[in-house]
């Protein structure tokens, strides 16, 4: 297929490429702009996470805790690591991850064969445009599939139609605000020859540049030429606005993100938080620690509570002091411990012995010493 059938063009007439690159332009940068926001959205969400790892049911930081947390490879940080692996997962469907020397690395590329009953296989893996030589089966790489179907081809397709409809209201907005008017002539004017040219040259010349000017203009009328500006009704971009918001509306429901959040609205943004951080940040750190406990760690290791845990509580700031009275009754419960209490607001535990104990207030009581007005049988 050669470009002029690409762009619907099957004549030998000449195209004018810039408005074929004006109406890509306007179809492309909108639909990226709100794609490219969802994605920075549940990156950065994502990267408040904290990957903790336990060994038999005891919080310790070691490679593991180090490789997530801080530093996966050599040239990325944790953040800059979530940002891209968060893009991929989102834009491709899928995501793959390799380990090399003790390093996580994000395949741009790769090339992946199924089996049903043996491990998968991949091959031809490509990281920072360095192919890999090596084959990996299944057991020895991360790999992460968001959705049945990849989003973003059916966002796409959904976007074909909204696509045109912004590019004619655009179109139409240009239209209806223009400057228009007219010249009158004396007597019928001859439409070819010298004279005709002398005519197109005075328009070309004189009135174009009167009608285009930013500044104070002045239009030379000679003899007998009348000029006269068409009142026309100017139309909103508001039009172009609503077509817009359907545009974030239709990518934020792809996403399972609240439109306000992408918007950047303040009325009932904690709820409006609360749904994200559910249907859409969750699901993915999920999906994560998921595909890291079954690869990283072996079914003994984790049925004794060796295993990695994604805490999402700390993505939603809130003020501790707000907590002190929920954090009190954490501790007298003996439902935390001091140092549970100062994880949940991101402090560093104490290394004392005490701090990692239970307590619990003297009147709380069993239901069946309760129940015999306070006396044990």
């Amino acid at each position: 297929m050669g470009i002029r059938e690409l762009f619907g063009f099957t004549s030998d007439k000449e195209m004018n490429l810039q408005e074929v690159w004006i109406d890509l332009g306007i179809e492309y940068h909108y639909k990226n702009l709100a794609v490219q926001t969802c994605i920075n959205l549940i990156a950065n969400t994502l990267i408040r996470s904290k990957f903790r790892t336990y060994e038999k049911g005891k919080e310790v930081k070691k490679n593991n805790h180090y490789l997530f947390n801080v530093q996966p490879n050599q040239n990325q940080n944790a953040s800059e690591f979530f940002h891209e692996f968060v893009s991929k997962l989102v834009m491709e469907n899928e995501c793959l991850l390799v380990m090399q020397n003790r390093q996580l690395y994000v395949a741009e590329s790769y090339d992946m064969k199924e089996f049903a009953l043996y491990e998968n296989q991949y091959r031809n893996v490509v990281i920072k445009n360095y192919q890999l030589n090596r084959r990996f089966t299944e057991s020895e790489v991360f790999h992460f599939k968001l959705n049945n179907k990849r989003i973003k081809s059916v966002i796409d397709n959904m976007y074909a139609s909204y696509g045109k409809l912004l590019t004619s209201a655009i179109n139409y907005y240009k239209r209806s605000n223009a400057l228009r008017a007219k010249v009158k002539t004396p007597g019928v004017s001859s439409q070819k020859g010298e004279e005709q040219a002398k005519r197109e040259k005075m328009f070309n010349d004189q009135l174009k540049r009167f009608m285009t000017a930013e500044s104070a203009s002045v239009l030379p009328l000679q003899n007998n030429l009348e000029y006269e500006e068409i009142q026309l009704t100017g139309q909103t971009s508001r039009d172009v606005r609503a077509i817009v918001d359907d545009i974030v509306d239709m990518v934020s429901m792809a996403f399972h993100i609240p439109k306000g959040l992408i918007k950047g609205d303040l009325a009932d943004v904690e709820d409006q938080t609360d749904n994200f951080l559910m249907f859409c940040v969750q699901p993915i750190a999920e999906l994560l620690e998921d595909e890291i406990n079954r690869k990283q760690y072996t079914k003994e290791d984790y049925l004794n509570r060796t295993f990695l845990k994604i805490d999402t509580s700390l993505i939603k700031y809130v003020d501790p002091v707000k907590l002190a009275g929920a954090m009190e009754k954490f501790l007298s419960s003996g439902t935390h411990s001091v140092n549970d209490n100062k994880r949940m607001i991101d402090e560093e535990p104490i290394d004392e012995g005490w701090a990692d104990e239970y307590f619990i207030t003297k009147n709380y009581e069993e239901i069946r010493k309760f129940l015999k007005g306070g006396e044990d049988e």
